[in-house]
């Protein structure tokens, strides 16, 4: 396969898709045989539509899940005019609540609300995961064995992340250790 036309056909499966698509679902679309890319084909091929793509408007991003076309930041404001729904909003404790549980998971109800000093509504818990942000790993060995959180897939994706070390350290924090994001956490939070 010519490489013009490899790039042409990721090209137009990305533009199709409604999620972000793998490598391996990239793989799954050309037939088997001798003509079917490699992974290192598949990922020059990537780069050579992102340096197409870096002048535009829309721009070609790898997310947790794959890859994906969106639209630059800058004319997200252009764009927001097309659409009459407001974008979401989130209270305080909402937004406080997901930072614990994006900087320190898998975290539970209980660490969050040492750390905040007020309790975690399950309205709270309940909309995190209805957006499919957030979700249960597992359980604490402790007694209650209450849940314990962590971020999705679907969280990375939403927020343009590939993976959580591309979240920004909260301010005045010089590290990713747990004790250093969770101190630097209750300050911004007790401010």
């Amino acid at each position: 396969m010519a490489e013009l036309s490899l790039v042409r056909v990721i090209e137009g499966v990305l533009f199709a898709a409604r999620e972000p698509v793998s490598i391996q679902a990239l793989k799954k679309v050309f037939e088997e045989g001798p003509q079917n890319p490699s992974e290192g084909m598949l990922r020059e091929a990537l780069s050579r539509l992102a340096a197409e793509y870096a002048d535009r408007s829309v721009q070609l991003v790898e997310v947790a899940t794959g890859f994906r076309f969106q639209v630059v930041d800058a004319v997200s404001p252009y764009l927001a005019r097309l659409s009459e729904e407001k974008p979401g909003r989130y209270s305080r404790a909402m937004l406080e609540t997901l930072a614990m549980i994006c900087y320190r998971q898998p975290v539970t109800r209980g660490e969050i609300e040492s750390v905040r000093g007020v309790a975690v509504g399950s309205p709270i818990i309940r909309t995190l995961e209805e957006r499919g942000w957030i979700h249960v790993v597992g359980h604490k060995d402790v007694p209650g064995r209450p849940a314990l959180f962590a971020t999705t897939r679907q969280f990375l994706d939403d927020f343009g992340l590939k993976s959580l070390d591309q979240l920004p350290l909260p301010k005045g924090v010089q590290s990713r250790r747990s004790e250093d994001l969770l101190d630097g956490l209750a300050e911004q939070i007790n401010e």
